[in-house]
């Protein structure tokens, strides 16, 4: 790996004697080094090239100084190290090189077996910062891609047993389907379909978790929820609920577009596995509920209409004193072998 260091220093004599002190590991490409004369040199070199690792810098130098320099790559870049090198080595000049963020302090006339080791030090603790900072940008995006109850598994000291127990429930599962959004997507630009979906599942989302539910899967412009727990229907219902009346008062998404959205949702309670489900070979397991009770709601999703929440009817007997809901009427789904009577939820 390749280490970018700035040298800043009006004393002409000190680029040749770093690139000879420190040829090896320039002909081995360790060290790149670029030489600034002064504080505002420094400023432009670091503006046309931004990924130096650490600065090496003087602190009298003519148009602008060493710490003055300091405070302004404070601002600039807050992450980028500076060893201070100086023939003001009192306590008063290495206390403000300090407070102004220098990391390290070397007086002239420079031990180059003193910087070498500063140098390596430094660098050390900059690779350390950006790993760590790698580190925690990775930790953001798995968070986008795994389920959460997965990350706080693999926090245990049995998260590999944990994980893969597989289990009956009693839940309610919920699909929720954007009407319509098919054929809007064939004529709008991607960018803004990207746009319209996401803040259409915000929003579904948000309400999903207040309601203490857990988002399964998205399904191209469908979402799945799962809820369990006291009342899990319930809140289901009302997750539903909130959804429908929120998507209604939306305003258009993005100023190409007049599309409102309105949404189906099928709901159905019951036992279901829980568990991982996919492929071992390519790595690929998905946490989540089977069973007649999915593909049931699924089936219940697809029969609704915009802006209709549907029930089977022993859902209903569970619900009908708490929500206010319509007979529609008896439909047949694949792989019933006879009709079921389904309800819409009004309120």
């Amino acid at each position: 790996m390749t280490s970018k260091i700035l040298v800043v220093d009006d004393e002409i004599d000190l680029e040749v004697l770093i690139k000879q002190k420190f040829r090896k590991q320039i002909r081995e490409k360790e060290y790149v080094f670029v030489f600034a004369i002064n504080g505002k040199d420094a400023l432009e070199k670091l503006l046309k090239e931004p990924d130096m690792d650490i600065v090496l810098s003087d602190i009298n130098m003519p148009e602008m100084d060493g710490l003055t320099l300091l405070s302004r790559i404070s601002e600039l870049n807050p992450l980028l190290k500076s060893v201070m090198v100086s023939a003001y080595g009192d306590m008063e000049n290495i206390r403000t090189a300090m407070n102004r963020g220098a990391f390290d302090f070397i007086t002239k006339p420079i031990n180059f077996e003193d910087l070498t080791i500063t140098i390596e030090k430094t660098l050390k603790h900059t690779r350390q910062i950006k790993e760590t900072l790698k580190a925690i940008k990775e930790n953001n995006i798995l968070k986008m891609y795994v389920d959460e109850n997965v990350l706080n598994f693999m926090g245990s000291q049995d998260y590999e047993s944990t994980i893969m127990d597989n289990e009956n429930i009693d839940a309610t599962v919920m699909f929720i389907d954007v009407c319509g959004f098919t054929a809007i997507s064939e004529t709008t630009p991607a960018d803004l379909v990207v746009k319209m979906l996401n803040t259409y599942f915000d929003l579904m989302v948000k309400e999903i978790i207040a309601q203490e539910g857990h988002v399964d899967k998205f399904i191209g412009d469908c979402v799945m929820a799962v809820f369990r727990g006291d009342y899990h229907l319930d809140r289901a219902i009302d997750t539903g609920l909130a959804i429908r009346n929120q998507l209604n008062q939306l305003m258009p998404v993005g100023e190409a577009s007049d599309f409102k959205p309105k949404v189906s949702i099928g709901i159905k309670s019951g036992e279901m596995i829980s568990g991982n489900i996919g492929s071992e070979s390519l790595k690929r397991l998905d946490y989540t509920v089977i069973g007649d009770i999915v593909n049931t709601a699924a089936r219940l999703q697809d029969a609704a209409e915009e802006n209709q929440i549907i029930i089977c009817e022993s859902c209903h007997e569970q619900v009908k004193e708490s929500f206010r809901c319509k007979k529609i009427g008896s439909i047949s789904m694949k792989n019933k072998a006879t009709p079921i009577t389904v309800y819409e939820v009004l309120e």
